[in-house]
């Protein structure tokens, strides 16, 4: 049953898969908090474990960079192995103040200039939904383990490094004031989408590593091993 992608076989990717960018935190998250870890992933360095999180099977995979990285990894996911749940967990930047450096985002909606909707079945939507019901257990987790969450439209961008001559205002405010942006990211966008297709269920819960509106950052090996919150938030949802 393996993909050109995945070869893991049937049964060995549990309902719920949550899915870092970086497959590093996949395997931290997984050797940190899974109970019998199993690696069923390696291909192309993506690696994917299950294992046990409170009795509960529990999956976790890195999705890599970027709309068409997570839309082939979620898409397999859903289709080839049954997955119903992914919680993509990951980094973003701060377009607002109310979204302070390792602060938790909830995205209630992913804004987007992609062209991955349209191409993959012809959605012109520029904004899309994550699973209310998903969201909702979520929050109920978050609220378990008293960890405040900010919850808000996020941005889902195609381009890390953006050549723009504008100043006043800069696209980023642009996108705060206008779309109700309050932080960017590039995965979830592609997400939400294959899920509402399939008729799957997809969420997304962020950390913030850096911001437009201060100068607090985060390092490389700190989003890698340190953004437990949002982890531990994601891993307490029961779905």
């Amino acid at each position: 049953m393996a993909t050109p992608h995945n070869k893991a076989e049937k049964g060995q990717i549990a309902k719920t898969v949550l899915m870092p960018g970086d497959p590093l935190r996949a395997k931290f998250i997984a050797e940190t908090f899974l109970e019998d870890p199993v690696q069923f992933n390696d291909v192309r360095g993506m690696l994917g474990f299950t294992g046990t999180y409170q009795g509960r099977p529990i999956s976790v995979m890195g999705s890599g960079m970027g709309m068409p990285s997570i839309g082939i990894y979620s898409y397999e996911l859903y289709t080839q192995y049954g997955v119903e749940n992914i919680i993509r967990i990951g980094s973003a930047g701060s377009y607002t103040d109310k979204a302070k450096v390792y602060d938790v985002v909830l995205a209630t909606a992913a804004y987007s200039e992609s062209s991955y909707a349209k191409t993959q079945n012809g959605c012109t939507d520029d904004t899309l939904k994550p699973s209310a019901a998903l969201c909702d257990a979520l929050r109920a987790s978050a609220a378990k383990l008293g960890i405040p969450l900010v919850e808000g439209t996020i941005h889902s961008s195609d381009v890390f490094y953006r050549h723009d001559d504008r100043k006043d205002p800069t696209y980023w405010e642009i996108l705060r004031d206008e779309k109700g942006c309050v932080a960017v990211e590039m995965e979830s966008f592609a997400l939400f989408h294959n899920a509402n297709v399939l008729g799957k269920r997809a969420a997304c819960l962020l950390t913030i590593s850096d911001s437009f509106v201060s100068s607090e950052v985060t390092t490389a090996e700190e989003r890698q091993n340190s953004f437990t919150n949002m982890m531990k938030v994601a891993l307490g949802a029961e779905v």
